[in-house]
């Protein structure tokens, strides 16, 4: 099986009758999160998260309501990480999750952004492959900035 992102808040949804994404907002709790070194902004998405857990609780117009805008209300989660209960006990979303709309159906709205973004710290570059990092930027000396600490004016970065 491929390996699939946690959901976190600010995650790209779709519904399949919608003409526009919409943001995921986690309201359910306020205590787990991932990729987010403060841990202020990127809370993982749960089973809990249903009703209007939208940003504009919208996907633009509906098809299915000839039109009419979309009231976008998620009813279930289907497709979520089964080995994993949070603190809210709901189960993780991952990007491979699919919910359901009253109107649209089951598995009408997809995920197509998981809403993580890499924040690389010192144990990135320990961890990275050499070859990959000198071939992906030339001019850093990955191992020096490992082994040396960067001084600008007095700041000593480690």
């Amino acid at each position: 099986m491929a390996e699939k992102h946690l959901v976190v808040q600010g995650a790209t949804c779709l519904c399949n009758f919608g003409s526009a994404p919409d943001l995921l907002k986690v309201l359910t709790h306020k205590r787990e999160f991932a990729n987010d070194k403060d841990g202020v902004k990127k809370y993982i998405a749960s089973t809990k998260d249903i009703g209007l857990t939208f940003e504009k609780n919208t996907f633009g117009s509906c098809a299915k309501q000839l039109g009419k805008p979309c009231q976008a209300v998620v009813t279930e989660w289907k497709e979520f990480y089964e080995h994993t209960t949070l603190t809210n006990s709901g189960k993780v979303l991952t990007e491979a999750s699919k919910a359901t709309c009253p109107i649209g159906g089951p598995d009408c709205i997809k995920i197509i952004k998981h809403g993580q973004i890499a924040e690389p710290n010192s144990q990135s570059f320990k961890k990275s492959e050499p070859k990959v990092s000198k071939t992906l930027n030339p001019a850093v000396r990955i191992q020096q900035l490992i082994d040396e600490p960067i001084s600008a004016k007095g700041i000593i970065f480690n």
